[in-house]
């Protein structure tokens, strides 16, 4: 896996994994890789899953059933995609508005952009 320097590792593969549950790769109740297993993929020190894994325990992603492995969470889905939504409401969505300001772009050309990607 390829990280950006501008966001902490063990973020970004929270993020992988939550991209991958929303993906269906991971279902509800289905059990995850090991630490071991998931930083060997990812090619990182298991010290760095465990924080992504911890991550994920506390925003009720994934739950620990001790000597079994880690599970997605039921409603999963649900929460991650209320905390992107907020996220990107809160930081990305006013960038896009000041760039498409700066640069006049319309909201009828991002509706029509928006159409087509959604037709593909």
């Amino acid at each position: 896996m390829k990280f950006k320097e501008s966001k902490p590792i063990y973020l970004q593969i929270a993020d992988r994994i939550m991209d991958e549950i929303l993906q269906d790769r991971y279902a509800e109740e289905a059990r995850i890789p090991s630490v071991r297993e998931y930083a060997a993929e990812v090619e990182v020190n298991a010290n760095t899953m465990v924080r992504s894994y911890d991550y994920l325990q506390s925003q009720d992603i994934i739950f620990n059933r001790r000597g079994i492995g880690y599970f997605v969470q039921t409603e999963a889905k649900a929460r991650i995609q209320a905390l992107r939504k907020e996220v990107f409401l809160r930081d990305d969505l006013p960038e896009l508005f000041r760039l498409m300001r700066l640069l006049g772009i319309s909201m009828e050309e991002i509706a029509r952009l928006y159409e087509n990607y959604c037709s593909e």
